[in-house]
């Protein structure tokens, strides 16, 4: 019984150590995968894509310095965790029509590392 106690409570740490994400590799995905369109940080302005200064919580195509397609403007869409996780996989399934050319990050860790550094940003 102790055996199978102890072996639950790890799991539970290790599971929502995992789930939090780790913000350097985080980084290195941002800047991989999302930089080339995307700012955040303190100078952070809206290019080619939206500044991301803020994302979680904020009502999707809300930035006033970028121009959004229609389809993400009427999305509905408030981003949190959740929204952008399974916005991250499949963007165009998500919201069809949106501007964002980006084909999805199929690795749950590297989303979940990607959203702890964009945290850091709120």
């Amino acid at each position: 019984m102790i055996k199978t106690t102890l072996a639950v409570l790890t799991f539970a740490v290790y599971a929502s150590a995992h789930a939090a994400g780790d913000p350097r590799a985080g980084k290195a995905a941002f800047d991989h995968k999302c930089g080339s369109c995307h700012q955040v940080g303190p100078a952070a302005r809206s290019g080619f894509g939206p500044q991301l200064n803020g994302i979680v919580g904020r009502k999707a195509g809300a930035v006033g310095d970028y121009h959004y397609s229609s389809a993400m403007r009427g999305s509905g869409i408030v981003w949190s965790d959740k929204t952008l996780t399974v916005f991250l996989r499949d963007p165009e399934q998500v919201v069809p029509g949106n501007k964002m050319r980006f084909w999805g990050i199929g690795s749950a860790q590297q989303i979940e590392d990607l959203l702890a550094y964009l945290r850091q940003f709120q």
